[in-house]
């Protein structure tokens, strides 16, 4: 898109103003797996934002670094918090409009085919 989308496009990452003020006020902080790279301001610690990599979606955000972000811990996820476990599956963003969007059975996208009636329900009626 060129210069002119990075100077009126903050939907596309971050704009030039965007850029230009964190260099000159913030200091990064860390970075996550998919490629997000976190600030906190150098005058004021409570003052945190990411710029993300590729498009500004916060679903892209991962539940540890939220919680950065939102003062819920004071130091950088790799150092107060413990490892991922096992069992833990790595956050997933927002999957609302593409090909793998829940489809519970019964919605229109699957066919709106919906299971029979077992008959039993019983409706509600006020006395």
């Amino acid at each position: 898109m060129g210069i002119l989308a990075s100077i009126f496009t903050w939907w596309n990452g971050a704009t030039i103003g965007t850029s230009l003020l964190t260099r000159r006020h913030g200091r990064e902080v860390g970075r996550d797996e998919a490629g997000n790279v976190y600030f906190v301001h150098r005058k004021d610690p409570r003052r945190r934002w990411v710029i993300y990599q590729g498009s500004n979606d916060a679903s892209r955000t991962p539940p540890q670094w939220q919680s950065w972000l939102r003062g819920q811990i004071e130091d950088v996820p790799d150092k107060s918090l413990p490892p991922r476990r096992p069992f833990e599956k790595p956050g997933r963003p927002n999957l609302s409009g593409t090909g793998e969007t829940y489809r519970p059975s019964g919605s229109l996208s699957r066919g709106g085919k919906r299971a029979a009636a077992t008959g039993d329900y019983q409706a509600w009626t006020p006395d």
